[in-house]
């Protein structure tokens, strides 16, 4: 999951598209490129339907396996053991660790922090560039970083993002998961007795006794438990897993491989602890039996919503129309005699092109009887821009009664020959 997750950070935004960035949150021009697909500020009701989307996700995978983003996805947990993963390099393993720790201040301790600490900064630094690397192009980034040219927030945020990246990560490490994630607190009202936990089987390793391998436990009445502490030793929350599911508990599953590594020396079956659920536990489940419980029916509506959901974006992006309008009637004047004795209505047309080529648009105009089009009916919009036109309606004074009368403008693309239907009003004065 660290490759995976990191490959996709770090790589994305170097991907290209035509001629930019295949992913670019662009906040100066307010447009949202992914890949083939331009967003504007008018589609936030996209962004809303993916946080909801991955809201549900992340009820589903809490339903069936507990905290699985936790342990193998969440940011803190990710650059948590790359930076553990850059001490070990540097300083050695946890024993060599505590040793230098304790040592004097001499060369080989300063030199080994330094290096360390470079190394800790240097990738903060790195991961703060990426990612604003999502908001302005990552090319220019590095253009203006060799001119020394960045502009006040660029810097700001790149400081930003890496000095909590390297605070997070470095310093304050599973203080993060315990005392400041919200996950932790609400985690409980998704979990019930079928939900894939990190579990300690108390029926098998009770009694706990240290003990050498030639002892049999089952004459002395033991536990398979022999009380060495390694699941405490390698929790990044420092909790003792055979005491019970805690909130604590991130589902790394760190103790389970601690764990079995001593069954495997000490000769005894693995999964003493072990993902499993509280009902396998008490009814003593084979696996079959607890995989067959994961369709229940919670985890069936989360997952019937979730797919509902995600093949509602898909299809709305598919067929989503790649330009929009918006028609704004003159309200300095709401109507005038034009030359030739006629009424006329003007109209500014706000017409964004999201595609990434030139477009021709053509406009009429429909729902009154007599009513023209008395300007350009035609107007090109440039890739990926906005243009505001005027639009001029008239109609012979006296052919409808004073007031209000609905119009309905009808804009066709050129080239895709898409269509869009916008109303509107012309006010026929006394």
């Amino acid at each position: 999951m660290i490759w995976i997750t990191q490959i996709v950070f770090y790589g994305v935004p170097w991907l290209e598209w035509g001629q930019r960035q295949a992913v670019l949150l662009d906040i100066s021009t307010h447009r949202f490129y992914i890949f083939g697909l331009v967003l504007y500020p008018q589609d936030l009701i996209y962004l809303v339907v993916i946080l909801i989307i991955a809201a549900l996700a992340l009820f589903l995978f809490t339903a069936v396996a507990g905290r699985l983003w936790c342990g193998f996805a969440c940011p803190q947990s990710v650059y948590t053991k790359i930076f553990l993963w850059i001490e070990r390099q540097v300083e050695g393993d946890r024993a060599s660790r505590l040793r230098l720790d304790a040592s004097k201040l001499n060369t080989n301790k300063l030199s080994k922090k330094t290096i360390k600490h470079a190394l800790w900064i240097s990738f903060s630094a790195w991961t703060g560039f990426t990612f604003l690397g999502y908001f302005t192009p990552i090319r220019d980034l590095i253009h203006n970083i060799s001119q020394w040219s960045l502009s006040p927030w660029e810097t700001f945020w790149i400081c930003f993002y890496a000095f909590a990246t390297y605070g997070n990560a470095g310093f304050l490490r599973e203080q993060i998961c315990k005392h400041m994630c919200p996950y932790a607190r609400f985690q409980s009202a998704m979990f019930d007795n079928d939900t894939l936990i990190v579990t300690y089987d108390q029926e098998r390793g009770e009694p706990r006794s240290g003990r050498s391998r030639k002892v049999d436990a089952k004459q002395t009445g033991l536990g398979d438990c022999i009380d060495c502490s390694f699941c405490v030793q390698v929790c990044p929350t420092g909790i003792d897993i055979r005491n019970g599911l805690q909130q604590e508990c991130i589902s790394c599953g760190l103790c389970v491989d601690a764990c079995n590594s001593i069954m495997d020396k000490m000769e005894y079956p693995r999964g003493l602890i072990r993902f499993s659920t509280q009902n396998a536990l008490t009814n003593h489940w084979s696996q079959e039996q607890v995989l067959k419980k994961i369709l229940r029916p919670r985890v069936l509506i989360y997952s019937a919503l979730l797919l509902l959901m995600s093949a509602g974006l898909v299809y709305s992006l598919v067929t989503r129309i790649p330009f929009k309008v918006d028609v704004i009637r003159d309200r300095g004047v709401m109507s005038r005699i034009a030359p030739g004795g006629k009424v006329e209505n003007v109209y500014q047309l706000q017409i964004t092109n999201a595609s990434e080529h030139v477009e021709t648009y053509h406009i009429s105009v429909s729902g009154i009887e007599g009513l023209s089009l008395a300007s350009d009916s035609e107007f090109t919009v440039n890739a990926a821009e906005s243009r505001m036109v005027a639009v001029s309606l008239q109609i012979a004074d006296g052919s409808i009664k004073s007031g209000s009368h609905p119009v309905v403008f009808e804009i066709v693309a050129g080239d895709s020959k898409e269509r869009l239907f916008e109303k509107s009003i012309f006010y026929m004065s006394r």
